[in-house]
């Protein structure tokens, strides 16, 4: 019996996508495709894209698994109605998941991001320190520079780490904001209303004289928010 040969252009097509499946599955964040080309940049990039449509497609069929994309990468991940089993698995713990008070929070910075924790507060209606140092420490939200008013306080906005939890591309994958505020009881014009570009100050400090009470690094310690 002859042997079939394998045509090397079909051989080579499907070792990129055996690589790119590879590469994505073992990446412990999401895989963005500037990363993609340059660990494969001995590979033209219109073959590794053609490859990456192709992986795409295979994980269309039904199965257990799924390729997203979130945070700007791709990502090979369980599927959502596979969750509670997965979680059999890892015995997850209910600390580990966020309060409603953490989710509120949450959502406000989301929705109206860069904003202080006073405003944040104000929103809410609670003092949300404890809330804030709890994001902070899961790193779903970052300090990102300082509000131009009395006091210079924080300003607080979600991270990528926020994206890749809730399985999000990127802030305009958000659900509609009137969805969330309804599941919050939350009003929705309180979440949309955003702060001025002008109101952000870099992290950075000019070079010169520091001022008293401010001495450089600007994360607060544990429990001490802005």
């Amino acid at each position: 019996m002859d042997k079939v040969e394998v045509e090397p252009e079909k051989s080579a097509s499907a070792e990129l996508k055996a690589i790119l499946e590879a590469l994505i599955f073992a990446s412990p964040e999401p895989l963005t495709p500037k990363a993609i080309f340059k660990l494969l940049d001995n590979e033209p990039k219109e073959d590794v894209l053609a490859a990456l449509a192709s992986l795409k497609d295979d994980y269309t069929r039904a199965g257990g698994l799924q390729m997203v994309e979130v945070a700007g990468g791709y990502q090979i991940a369980t599927r959502p109605d596979l969750h509670d089993w997965v979680r059999r698995l890892f015995h997850e713990r209910t600390t580990q998941r966020l309060t409603v008070q953490g989710l509120e929070t949450l959502a406000v910075i989301a929705y109206r991001q860069p904003i202080t924790a006073l405003e944040i507060t104000e929103v809410r209606g609670v003092n949300t320190s404890g809330v804030l140092n709890t994001l902070l420490e899961r790193h779903l939200v970052k300090i990102v520079g300082r509000k131009q008013v009395v006091g210079r306080p924080f300003l607080y906005a979600t991270t990528k780490e926020f994206l890749i939890r809730f399985g999000l591309n990127d802030l305009s994958d958000l659900p509609k904001v009137e969805d969330m505020a309804e599941a919050l009881g939350l009003e929705a014009p309180i979440l949309v209303e955003r702060a001025t570009p002008e109101e952000l100050l870099p992290l950075e400090e000019p070079e010169g004289p520091e001022e008293d009470g401010d001495e450089g690094d600007p994360t607060p310690p544990s429990g001490a928010i802005h």
